[in-house]
């Protein structure tokens, strides 16, 4: 950690401890356990949140910094609308959920690159936020296979 940090060790534990739910979903999915489809239900609902969350951040930071315009707040309120699309197919019976948690996971993944766009959030915060994505992106699009070939 360098001096300039705005990030404490516990928000970077508890970011990293974030991963878990979506690693046990994978796990559940992958053995062949009972509660495999909810382990899919699941990972969508526990990715669709954080997707959720990572635009209320982006709300918040342009808030915070003055530099919120119409674009900002658009964007913003983007995560939510994409989440609730991407559960549509599952409400109306078609295919799901391997292709929602695949272009879920690739919308975390790239999310990133929203913060680097809106150039508001710290560099310590920019490097856990790639990191989480990353990962959580991944977890959510190996989810997204794993839903292909047992559903």
């Amino acid at each position: 950690m360098d001096g300039n940090t705005t990030l404490t060790p516990a928000s970077r534990w508890l970011g990293y401890a974030g991963l878990l739910p979506q690693i046990i979903c994978v796990a559940l999915a992958v053995s062949g356990h009972e509660y495999r489809f909810s382990a899919l239900a699941g990972g969508f609902a526990y990715a669709a949140a954080i997707f959720s969350f990572l635009g209320g951040v982006w709300w918040g930071q342009a808030i915070a910094s003055g530099k919120g315009g119409a674009g900002a707040y658009l964007v913003a309120v983007a995560p939510s609308l994409l989440a609730v699309a991407l559960f549509l197919p599952w409400s109306f019976g078609w295919e799901w959920p391997g292709p929602a948690l695949i272009y879920l996971g690739t919308l975390i993944m790239v999310s990133p690159l929203v913060d680097r766009a809106l150039g508001i959030a710290a560099k310590d915060f920019m490097r856990l936020r790639v990191q989480l994505s990353v990962g959580l992106g991944v977890l959510t699009i190996l989810l997204g296979f794993v839903a292909d070939a047992i559903v």
